[in-house]
């Protein structure tokens, strides 16, 4: 019988949560298995032993989000005038209102998610009409059908709309006139003043959604947790925890600090992660504030696990563990699976729950 020698075993990095093996573990010695790991045994028992112990294992991360009302987004002005009006921060708009007036006349916020860039007309046609229609419908105008073309029946639809509005009844939609949002909005700040001459590309006002969430800045390393329909856990700063879901997760640019001598730093590349909470309520009372979001990138349910430093490289290739059976013990190889909270998932034929390791001396 051979005796199996192994060098010092798997070196870890623990980094925010996650165990990543980052160097392979001490290799056993080649021993003549013939095969079978189990051949290798010792005849003296190791300094330490764990236990094989079946459990939940869970690849987590906690990151630093915002209570708050989601992404703050720009209208800018499209047509030239005054500006003459503007809604009072903090309010709501909903789909017919005026986001703010030009030449008092209203500025029309819509839903959808197309940006308008074009003025409709009789004889156009595409998926800007098809939004706008559905708009023109939900805002309780008839006589067109709703589809991807900008009819004469449309324009007799928009001059009512227009008279209920007081604009000219043109039944034509200058660019400028609507602005779409996803849904109804949150007026943050004004980036302009009543009176402010409006020219087009000008900041008038930021907005946001109306329902309170949190958003979390990650790295683009750590996209592995930016998946929408996730479920995460969010820990509110009085210290109780609620359960959340990803909502959206979208790319953004961010521009770097400003230097000493004025100068914008490099821009950073982030995913920026929206949580809504399952009782919105609990948010009731946190306008602006911070919270710890635990995200869960995989979980593994009811699997074998032990300590990742039980771990042993295999001279034939591969991962085992030295199992202690009383004052003996033998090497047995198994597979990995998921690494998490310094454990690692293990499965094999000859192991099972309850069976003692070796752990390196």
């Amino acid at each position: 019988m051979t005796d199996a020698t192994r060098r010092p075993g798997l070196r870890a990095a623990v980094a925010a949560g996650i165990v990543l093996v980052v160097a392979a573990v001490g290799v056993v010695a080649a021993v003549g298995f013939g095969g079978d790991a189990g051949d290798a045994t010792h005849a003296s028992g190791p300094a330490a032993t764990a236990p094989i112990t079946r459990q939940t294992l869970a690849d987590t991360q906690t990151a630093d989000g915002e209570l708050g009302y989601g992404t703050t987004r720009t209208a800018t002005a499209k047509l030239s005038g005054t500006i003459t009006g503007l809604p009072a921060t903090g309010s709501t708009v909903r789909r017919g209102k005026a986001l703010y007036l030009v030449d008092n006349e209203e500025v029309v916020l819509l839903y959808g998610g197309l940006p308008a860039y074009r003025t409709l007309e009789p004889g156009v046609d595409g998926p800007d009409v098809t939004q706008f229609e559905r708009n023109l419908k939900a805002l309780g105008y008839t006589g067109f059908t709703v589809d991807d073309e900008y009819t004469g029946a449309t324009a007799d639809a928009v001059r009512d709309w227009q008279e209920d509005l007081g604009l000219p009844e043109t039944g034509r939609i200058e660019q400028g006139r609507v602005v779409y949002a996803d849904g109804e909005v949150r007026v943050e700040s004004h980036q302009a003043d009543v009176g402010a001459a409006a020219q087009p590309g000008q900041a008038v006002l930021t907005y946001s959604g109306t329902s309170r969430v949190v958003t979390v800045d990650l790295d683009m390393d750590d996209q592995r947790l930016a998946k929408r329909n996730s479920k995460v856990s969010v820990k509110l700063p009085d210290g109780r925890a609620v359960a959340g879901t990803i909502s959206t997760a979208e790319t953004v640019i961010q521009a770097g600090a400003s230097g000493a001598n004025g100068q914008s730093g490099e821009e950073e590349t982030k995913i920026e992660v929206t949580v809504a909470v399952t009782d919105p309520k609990a948010l009731a009372g946190f306008d602006q504030a911070s919270a710890t979001v635990t995200f869960t990138a995989s979980e593994r349910r009811d699997v074998l696990t032990v300590p990742v430093a039980a771990l042993l490289a295999l001279a034939e290739g591969g991962y085992g563990v030295e199992v202690v059976d009383g004052d003996g013990s033998r090497i047995v190889a198994v597979t990995t699976g998921l690494f998490a909270d310094g454990r690692v998932e293990v499965s094999g034929s000859e192991i099972a729950e309850g069976m003692t390791v070796a752990m390196p001396k």
